[in-house]
């Protein structure tokens, strides 16, 4: 007797293999909460890349001198004499001298608002736009500050550059290490309910085989089963992250927690990612599944 593999019934492949609500509503709802994450972890990484790209644009296209308080010298002359100073410079096309309301208003986080003394001398800033298409002045405005006889220092901002870059980057790495983990953990439970699957119709499976059913046939028809409840489930997680996505962009969050938040930019890559996460959502239970029953298939045979 040859072995051959049955024609597909009349209702199509799932019809042998018919689709269980019981079984599969707790299976569906871990997958898409698993996508769900996937999806948030993806959105929170890109947003932390954009968010980085956007505070170190703004601090490396300016700089900031702080005019120290001498005693016998007006500060707020000092920084207004160094606003001026700064804009006969080449690559400098703005400069704004603050007064001591705006360094109160600097402090006002940590000490609250009026609890400092009048008298209390405070450093003044000046803020610096630097033009992009020029090099920087570099040390030349630190030598001609120096040069009108004002105590003031210039910050290039470049330490915080490189802070921000540094939190991007992590931000970025364990937001790609989630999804990973979250990857994983999804390939093992489909793996899991696909055993358990194939162990409640047992029975099925054995008068498959006996009608000279392959182990190749049997797999795909758990494939094709897991395939569309893993794109279901996809589907659902996808929808939940972009609503939760754009629910918090449009939210005013607190700034310390942007790094966190998953962020929803407006662009194709957000899109391009919510409609690829249910195909492979699909792709990795299909796999999962038929990886998982051709290993237990062929031990019983």
């Amino acid at each position: 007797m040859t072995s051959r593999v049955p024609p597909p019934p009349p209702g199509g492949p799932g019809a042998l293999l018919p689709p269980d609500s019981g079984r599969d509503r707790p299976l569906f709802v871990v997958a898409a909460i698993l996508v769900f994450l996937a999806c948030i972890a993806a959105l929170g990484a890109r947003g932390a890349w954009l968010q980085a790209q956007r505070w170190t644009s703004g601090l490396e296209s300016s700089i900031t001198i702080q005019i120290r308080p001498v005693e016998g010298r007006d500060a707020q002359l000092d920084a207004d004499e160094a606003a001026n100073i700064a804009l006969t410079l080449p690559g400098i096309v703005a400069a704004t001298a603050h007064d001591r309301a705006h360094a109160e208003a600097l402090l006002a986080p940590w000490l609250g608002t009026g609890n400092l003394p009048a008298d209390l001398p405070l450093p003044l800033m000046v803020e610096v736009r630097l033009d992009p298409a020029q090099p920087a002045p570099g040390e030349g405005l630190q030598a001609a500050l120096d040069a009108a006889g004002l105590t003031a220092t210039v910050d290039d901002n470049s330490r915080w550059a490189g802070a921000v870059r540094r939190a991007a980057r992590t931000a970025q790495t364990l937001g790609l290490s989630m999804m990973l983990l979250l990857a994983g953990a999804a390939a093992a439970v489909v793996a899991f309910a696909a055993r358990a699957s194939l162990a409640a119709r047992i029975n099925v499976i054995d008068a498959l085989h006996i009608c000279g059913a392959e182990d190749r046939f049997v797999a795909g028809l758990f494939e094709r089963r897991f395939f569309m409840l893993g794109l279901k489930a996809g589907i659902a997680g996808a929808v939940c992250a972009g609503l939760v996505a754009i629910a918090a962009s449009l939210g005013q969050g607190p700034a310390d927690m942007a790094f966190f938040l998953p962020h929803w930019a407006m662009d194709p890559f957000e899109l391009a990612l919510l409609l690829l996460a249910p195909l492979l959502a699909g792709v990795t239970a299909a796999v999962s599944a038929r990886l998982a029953v051709a290993a237990d298939l062929r031990g019983r045979w």
